[in-house]
C-alpha cells in the first residue's frame, strides 16, 4: 500500500508514524544531544553533524560545549578561540558561521533564540535542513526534515526517483505533527542503522511493510579519490615547536597554524632529512600520504613561528597539524 497516494493513505501513514515512533523510541541511539531540548545545544550538534560522521562529532562536542555552554559565552569568544575549539572536525567555514550566529542572537535578539523555521534560517550557516531539525526537535514546531538518510528511506519507500521538492513534500506528508521532532529523529535513525546504503538491515526495518524495492538499489559509483603525498617538518626547541600560519585569504582553513611544509619528500632530497614516522590523513575528497621529517625546513624561504607548547591547546591547529603533534606526544 502507497504512503503517499489513494484513498486509504492517511490511515497508512497513521500506522507508520505509530511503528516507527514506537520503535525508535526502543532502539534509538543514546547520542547526547537527544537528552536536551536546550536549542543552543541542539544547534551546535546539527552544525557539528554536517559533512562529518557521527563517530568523529562525538569526541568533540562535550569539549566545544564545556569551553562554550551557551550562545553568550560562544558570541563574546575571540574567532581564534573557537576555531581552537572546532579544531579536527574540518569544513570550518561551520565554526565561523556559528560564531556569527551566536553574535546576531545576542546583538539582535537579546540571547532569544529563533523558533521558527523561517527565521533560523536567517541565521549564517543555517539552511532548510538545519532550520527545520532545529525547530522541531526544541520547540515541537511541525517542520520536516529532508537529509541524506531521510531521502534514502523516502527513496525507498516510494521505489522511484524523486526531485528535491518531491522528497520535502512526502516527509511533510508523513510527518507526526505531534511528535515532529522524535519523528524527524526517527527517519534519520532509521536510515543511518537500518536502511543503510549497500546493505540495507530489512529483518530490522519496522516500517518494511510499505517499503516498495524490499532491499539494496542500485548506486552510482563513487567518484575516485584524489591521492597526494606531502612532508611536514617538525621542529622544536626547549619547550616551543615550529608552526606557520596560513594567510587569512587562502582558500582552505584561512588562518589556522600548521607545521612548515618540507619540499623534501620521504627524506629524498637534498641532505636527506631523518623522517620521524608517516601517517595518513583525508580531507574532503582527498587521501594524504604524510611524511614527517625531524627539523626545520631547509627551504631558502622557509618562514615560521616559534610557539610555546603551553599555548598549543588554544590556537586554530588543522586537524593535519593536531594529529601531528599528538602524535609527537607535544599535544594532549
Amino acid at each position: 500500500m502507497s504512503l503517499f497516494t489513494g484513498n486509504p493513505a492517511e490511515a497508512a501513514r497513521r500506522r507508520f508514524r505509530a511503528r516507527l515512533l514506537r520503535w525508535y523510541r526502543r532502539h534509538r541511539r543514546g547520542l547526547p544531544w537527544r537528552n536536551t531540548r536546550n536549542p543552543y545545544r541542539i544547534w551546535v550538534s546539527e552544525i557539528m553533524l554536517q559533512q562529518t560522521r557521527v563517530a568523529a562529532v562525538l569526541s568533540h562536542y562535550h569539549a566545544f560545549l564545556r569551553r562554550f555552554p551557551n550562545v553568550r559565552s560562544l558570541a563574546v569568544a575571540r574567532p581564534a578561540s573557537v576555531l581552537a575549539g572546532w579544531s579536527g572536525l574540518g569544513y570550518y567555514a561551520r565554526a565561523r558561521s556559528l560564531h556569527a550566529a551566536a553574535r546576531e542572537i545576542v546583538l539582535k535578539r537579546r540571547g532569544r533564540f529563533p523558533r521558527s523555521a523561517e527565521e533560523l534560517r536567517a541565521l549564517p550557516g543555517i539552511g532548510r535542513y538545519t532550520a527545520a531539525a532545529i525547530s522541531s526537535i526544541a520547540f515541537g514546531r511541525p517542520e520536516a526534515v529532508v537529509d541524506g538518510n531521510v531521502a534514502r528511506v523516502l527513496g525507498r519507500l516510494s521505489g522511484a526517483p524523486a526531485s528535491q521538492r518531491e522528497l520535502w513534500s512526502q516527509t511533510d506528508l508523513l510527518l507526526s505533527r505531534h511528535s515532529p521532532g522524535d519523528f524527524n529523529q526517527a527517519m534519520m535513525e532509521l536510515g543511518a542503522t537500518v536502511c543503510l546504503p549497500a546493505t540495507p538491515r530489512c529483518d530490522r526495518c519496522p516500517v518494511f511493510t510499505w517499503c516498495r524495492t524490499r532491499g539494496a538499489t542500485p548506486r552510482e559509483a563513487a567518484s575516485p579519490r584524489a591521492k597526494k603525498q606531502v612532508a611536514f617538518s617538525l621542529a622544536t626547541r626547549k619547550d616551543a615547536v615550529l608552526l606557520t600560519r596560513r594567510a587569512p585569504d587562502a582558500s582552505l582553513m584561512p588562518r589556522m597554524w600548521e607545521l612548515p611544509q618540507s619540499p623534501s619528500r620521504n627524506g629524498a632530497a637534498g641532505s636527506k632529512p631523518a623522517v620521524l614516522f608517516r601517517l595518513r590523513h583525508s580531507i574532503t575528497d582527498t587521501d594524504y600520504r604524510v611524511t614527517v621529517l625531524r627539523g626545520a625546513p631547509r627551504a631558502r624561504h622557509a618562514t615560521g613561528s616559534w610557539v610555546r607548547l603551553s599555548r598549543l591547546p588554544g590556537l586554530p591547529l588543522t586537524g593535519l597539524a593536531r594529529k601531528i603533534l599528538r602524535r609527537s606526544n607535544l599535544l594532549v
